[in-house]
């Protein structure tokens, strides 16, 4: 059975369209009650509703751990319309199909980029924060944005794009530390190469360095990391009240988490002959990184504490020394995927470093989950590689024939 770009896009349509709306039916048509943080997400949204635009000492005076784009947009909506949680449910709806469009619209023969949406789903924290009040659908669609504009080689509206991800949830900075970092390394070996400096790799650079830097505006404006009342009324994990406390442990979780939410999927959707490639062509390496990331986790171990599913599975097992193997294990297989220097790769490990700083709770690998499923939708891993030359290697996206299931279908 052969798949035509227009069958493509009808089964597409067809699935998005029952999947959105058997949630939105679940969900009691965005009108059910409260769950976990939406009641204080709400409350603080309202505060941001008595006016469109907040003032200074709304922005530095709200009880919430991170920045506060989406509490303005939703106390903006409120502000509008009036209509309570519900807008605010809505927009995050509406953002999450746009990401699901930007992912997985079928552009060529092939199955990669219908694949690629079945891989965001299983990842439990996309459709859960679909429908729901909140933050990380804004975050993530500034993420998405941000790497469409880059990709597009418009860097300024990356860079703007970028500012207002961050400007929704501090970590997100891994994304333009990750591109600033792999705009360094080819600036760098253009120089080494006695080659002129291309004026677009610096303007990259640049555009990157600047989104970065607008956290510290919020620093500046918190002064602290996070807003004072927020650290009076809130929980906050010891590694967060403190400027230069960090658990380097954090780092392993979040590599286990990559494995268990993107690269377990990724198997499965996928051929394994890249998993081959790698081992056949680099198994010294793999060795090596084998008994690095062991003499990493006996230094800084994996933190015990945390929320999310794989804690819950991590909690059933008796022992402590199969928890690490386990950890280990799952944080192994993310460094040998990603041990290719590419873009791709400096995202997964800007991602970890934050985890230096943040509660080990899985949702976190959420935005990363985007970011690797659009990057894997469009062919753009190879294309964003670090090549000897210094300069990407231009590449087209490749015809998405890898797929197990494109095979069964073409026969």
């Amino acid at each position: 059975m052969h798949l035509t770009l227009s069958k493509q896009k009808f089964l597409f349509l067809l699935g998005i369209t029952a999947i959105y709306t058997a949630m939105v039916a679940w969900l009691d048509f965005l009108q059910g009650p409260y769950l976990w943080d939406e009641k204080t997400f709400w409350q603080t949204s309202l505060t941001f509703s008595e006016r469109l635009f907040p003032t200074l000492d709304q922005l530095r005076d709200y009880s919430e751990l991170n920045t506060p784009l989406p509490f303005i947009i939703f106390g903006a909506l409120e502000y509008l319309l009036g209509k309570g949680i519900v807008i605010g449910r809505a927009l995050n709806l509406a953002l999450s199909l746009a990401i699901v469009f930007i992912i997985g619209w079928p552009k060529q023969k092939g199955c990669r980029a219908l694949l690629c949406v079945v891989g965001l789903f299983i990842c439990p924290y996309y459709l859960f924060f679909s429908g729901r009040l909140y933050t990380e659908m804004i975050a993530c669609f500034w993420v998405v944005m941000g790497l469409v504009s880059y990709v597009k080689d418009r860097s300024w509206l990356s860079c703007a794009s970028f500012v207002l991800a961050i400007a929704s949830r501090q970590y997100m900075i891994a994304f333009p530390v990750a591109i600033c970092a792999y705009e360094t390394v080819l600036f760098c070996i253009e120089l080494i190469r006695e080659r002129k400096a291309d004026t677009k790799v610096l303007t990259r650079w640049l555009s990157s360095l600047v989104a970065i830097l607008s956290i510290f505006g919020w620093f500046y404006l918190f002064d602290g990391l996070t807003p004072e009342i927020a650290a009076e009324v809130r929980n906050i994990p010891k590694v967060q009240q403190e400027t230069w406390a960090f658990t380097p442990g954090g780092g392993v979780n979040a590599l286990a988490f990559v494995s268990v939410y993107i690269l377990i999927p990724e198997l499965l959707l996928f051929e394994r002959s890249f998993w081959l490639d790698i081992w056949q062509q680099n198994a010294s390496k793999i060795m090596w990184i084998a008994i690095a990331l062991l003499l990493y986790c006996l230094v800084f171990p994996p933190l015990p504490l945390g929320i999310g599913n794989l804690r819950k599975v991590i909690r059933l097992i008796p022992f402590d020394f199969i928890k690490l193997l386990l950890m280990y294990g799952l944080a192994l297989l993310a460094c040998i995927r990603f041990s290719r220097p590419n873009l791709l790769s400096l995202m997964v490990f800007a991602n970890a470093l934050i985890m230096f700083k943040a509660y080990p709770w899985d949702k976190y690998i959420l935005p990363l989950a985007v970011a690797f499923w659009y990057i894997k939708a469009h062919g753009l891993e190879e294309k964003f590689s670090i090549c000897i030359s210094g300069e990407r290697a231009n590449l087209e996206p490749t015809p998405s024939g890898d797929t197990q299931l494109f095979q069964r279908f073409d026969g």
